[in-house]
């Protein structure tokens, strides 16, 4: 019997007594940054980049090679920057992902002029280093390069760099050429031309304005920029408040430049215009600079300066970055030793990845594996990330800007949600792996509905409207199914993690999205990034809600977009919602559900509701809003007609049902994965290979794991097959390795996969407790023969399921393997008996009916 503790308690002392404790190292050596950092296109990218920063940071600082704007981040590695590529600076971006935009970057760029007034190079081409070969090294909590600084008689840099979550930490050793008269700068580029994306395919170029101050008496310099290249997605009903977003930086020097020279430039190229000891400026492309001067003159090769930046970042203003820049540090105050930076940093994702022991069989094929494992929770444990500071005033506390309303809150709070990826597995692994961190950011989903209206879909600072589907519901339904809620009365029973009114908010926040169609629902298309519109949400809902006598339930395709996949994730959401609505306290349901009644009496107790729920024997496929059937191709959301009808992951056993049992599931799945439709590049076919299990066919479910993550999964750059999308990428391979997966993210439980290593550890945090899970020969036998759960043993013809609750505060999984399929879990279908009790669709739905069942589809013959 497991003691219960209280997940809240752990935002209070888990994560600073774990922090306390030093947490090995050793596997931080097995992550690889550049995973992910390339591809053919974006869409075939990773969309990562090789940086440094702590768990959740609020500014990735990294080695720029690239301009960053929506397709490109600030870095892409190709075979020919490795072999001779430059660098331009060195930016801390707040980009989350390579189809999103930047807002409110930092950047640091050092040079070499001729003279104490040479020209300053400000634009992005023309501040181009040549790598040295063999010098650029890459960490969790330090990079480390040298460069060749062109026209300046030979002379380098040796870059060193390290991040706290708002503070870059630069440091420069530049070593002087055969020519004395070269000397060193640090310029600060603080706005820029913006690269601003137009669906579909149209580039703009914007000028964000900016301010730089300079204090040379005080080695400061700071600035702001107000560049948010996705402002132009904001809803129009917050657009207004967005318009005032500003970002600001405060860079602090240990070498004085009161008597070297400082300034500040206007422009790039050829039309720059350099102001000498100038102090402050604004507007368009602002750059500002510091020069040093080599402590000799006479030509030595040897001759050399080092010099320290540290730099902070804040949404707030530039004496709250000022005050980051102390408030960031675990060390001595205003420290500029970067080890020590390098060391808090290492540390704190020691407190991550430390936690996990694996042990393999030592091949090179084990071994590629575990560097893919332990990058995807370093790429996981990324996001969200934090735009919440600390309050000067009051030790311990956090204060944000908010762009929903253009005013500072107290709280925490977080960007970076792509919630239409994150809630299938990302979010799962975080409440696992970070549960010190799920009552924040559940409250800065809440701050967000309660300062713009709705809570997040897609999130980068402001609502952005991308995907589809509210999704933020399925993330509040299993935070609270899983411990983060109202709490229990019972003697060790859960306490309390949100107060009454947090939880009314929570449910008056779903119960909208449920409920309340968007701004224009009977006209506006709503696609994929279009602008001048409100809140997308769950556009098309009014749909479901019109002419109940025509039994009309689906997103009309003639008036919205995607509309197949807004019809099945509106399914899913609904039954999250009906699950929160089961564990939130009966009265604040109650008195919080307007129009409950005629949602019931018009929708849910429709005579004709199930009229198309017919056996599904083909493909699900878009209506028009008077029934009549779309095209095909119509309406889909990053896949399909394939994979999406396979997307009813909260009620599996009644899809193996309707299309026609076990057997006949088996082979639909079979054609989707054989005759090469599984697209596993994006999100909608990530559970997929999971659902043999469910149709007792696990040996299937073995297999299929391993391929893909053979196929789409290795340790070089090219490492990722799709986008990351903000840790769902890694997530799926993360849970895959361990031998389970959330196929349905509101039931509270994991669907039994295939292990990969002969045994892993990880230390769940909620001090001591430790999952193990044991699976000798892993490596090598993909076959499971039998399975026990903390000695609860999962027979042959058991459901393949292991409970949340079963390893919430450990535990141990012991899988005995197999190099031939087994009988355990079905085999290949050999028994179709095999059926999923209510824990797979757990929770209740209004009035028993769900907006599943009402899914249109073709009725062809696969």
């Amino acid at each position: 019997m497991y003691p219960i503790f209280s997940a809240f308690l752990l935002s209070l002392s888990s994560l600073s007594g774990t922090l306390a404790y030093q947490w090995p190292k050793s596997f931080l050596s097995s992550i690889n940054p550049l995973i992910g950092s390339a591809g053919p296109e974006p869409n075939l990218s990773g969309g990562m980049i090789p940086s440094v920063a702590p768990p959740f940071g609020s500014t990735r600082w990294v080695a720029q090679n690239q301009e960053s704007y929506v397709s490109a981040t600030p870095f892409n590695y190709t075979e020919s920057y490795m072999n001779n590529g430059t660098i331009h600076g060195f930016m801390g971006t707040r980009q989350p992902a390579i189809w999103m935009g930047e807002s409110a970057w930092a950047a640091v760029v050092p040079g070499i002029s001729s003279g104490s007034d040479g020209d300053i190079l400000t634009g992005f081409e023309e501040r181009a280093m040549p790598k040295i070969a063999g010098t650029e090294k890459f960490g969790v909590g330090l990079y480390s390069v040298e460069l060749v600084i062109p026209e300046s008689g030979g002379s380098t840099v040796e870059v060193l760099m390290s991040a706290s979550s708002r503070v870059g930490h630069l440091q420069f050793t530049f070593r002087q050429g055969s020519e004395s008269q070269f000397q060193p700068y640090i310029f600060l580029p603080t706005t820029r031309p913006s690269t601003i994306f137009h669906n579909p395919n149209t580039f703009e170029i914007t000028c964000p304005n900016g301010t730089v101050q300079i204090s040379p008496s005080t080695s400061e310099i700071c600035g702001s920029n107000t560049e948010m290249q996705d402002f132009i997605l904001a809803p129009n009903s917050i657009k207004d408040a967005a318009s005032h977003f500003t970002g600001w930086y405060c860079a602090t020097f240990d070498t004085s430049f009161n008597d070297t020279g400082y300034g500040i430039t206007v422009g790039s190229g050829d039309s720059t215009m350099r102001t000498e000891r100038a102090e402050s400026g604004s507007g368009e492309e602002l750059g500002a600079y510091a020069r040093f001067q080599f402590p000799s003159s006479n030509g030595t090769e040897n001759n050399s300066i080092t010099i320290n930046v540290r730099i902070a970042t804040s949404l707030i203003s530039a004496d709250q970055a000022r005050y980051n820049l102390n408030a960031d540090s675990e060390n001595e105050i205003g420290s500029f030793n970067i080890q020590d930076t390098q060391s808090d940093t290492e540390n704190a994702w020691a407190e991550k990845v430390g936690r996990f022991h694996v042990e393999t069989d030592g091949s090179s094929e084990s071994e590629e594996k575990l560097a893919v494992f332990m990058t995807g929770v370093f790429h996981a444990i990324q996001y969200p990330y934090e735009v919440h500071e600390p309050i000067p005033t009051t030790p311990n506390s956090q204060q944000y800007y908010s762009a929903y309303d253009n005013t500072i809150h107290e709280g925490e709070s977080y960007s970076g949600y792509s919630i239409w990826d994150t809630y299938r597995a990302e979010w799962a692994l975080l409440i696992l792996l970070a549960p010190e961190r799920i009552p924040g950011m559940i409250r800065s989903m809440l701050q967000d509905f309660e300062e713009g209206g709705w809570l997040p879909m897609w999130k980068n600072m402001i609502e952005t409207n991308i995907m589809v589907g509210t999704h933020a519901d399925s993330l509040l339904a299993e935070a609270v199914l899983k411990g983060f809620g109202a709490g229990s009365a019972e003697e060790n029973g859960i306490q309390t993690t949100f107060t009454t009114d947090e939880l009314t908010t929570m449910w008056k926040a779903a119960w909208k999205d449920a409920s309340v169609p968007p701004v224009g629902d009977s006209n506006v298309v709503y696609s994929d990034r279009e602008e001048d519109v409100d809140y997308e949400v769950r556009a098309g809902l009014s749909t479901f809600f019109e002419q109940y006598s025509a039994g009309h339930g689906w997103v009309a395709n003639d008036i919205h977009s995607e509309s197949v996949s807004r019809t099945l994730d509106y399914a899913y959401d609904d039954h999250a919602v009906a699950l929160l609505s089961t564990l939130i306290p009966e009265e604040i349901v109650q008195g919080n559900t307007p129009n409950l009644d005629e949602i019931a009496a018009g929708f849910y107790n429709s005579s004709s509701a199930n009229t198309n729920y017919n056996d599904i024997k083909g493909f699900v496929q878009a209506r028009q809003q008077n029934g009549d059937w779309a095209a095909t191709t119509d309406g889909f959301t990053e896949g399909d007609r394939w994979v999406y009808s396979f997307a009813f992951v909260h009620d599996v056993a009644e899809l193996v049902e309707r299309r026609g049992g076990n057997e006949s599931f088996v082979k639909s799945l079979n054609e989707f994965y054989d005759g090469g439709w599984v697209d596993f590049t994006n999100e909608p076919a990530h559970h997929t290979p999971y659902l043999y299990a469910l149709a007792g066919a696990a040996s299937y479910t073995q297999e299929r794991v391993r391929e893909i993550a053979k196929s789409n999964y290795n340790n070089t750059p090219n490492g990722l097959s799709g986008n990351e999308d903000c840790g769902q990428m890694s997530a799926w391979y993360v849970f895959s390795a361990m031998g389970f997966y959330p196929v349905n993210p509101v039931s509270g439980v994991y669907v039994v996969g295939s292990p990969f290593f002969s045994s892993l550890n990880v230390s769940i945090p909620v001090p001591p407790y430790d999952l193990r899970i044991l699976a000798p020969g892993a490596e090598s036998k993909p076959y499971v023969k039998s399975l026990k759960v903390n000695s609860r043993v999962i027979g042959d013809k058991e459901e393949p399921l292991i409970s949340h609750e079963e390893i919430r505060f450990g535990g141990l999984i012991e899988f005995e393997m197999s190099d031939k399929a087994e009988r355990w879990g079905g085999g290949r279908g050999a028994w179709t008996e095999i059926t999923l009790d209510a824990r797979m669709s757990s929770g209740v739905v209004f009035n028993d009916q769900s907006r599943s069942s009402i899914v249109s589809v073709e009725h062809v013959e696969l």
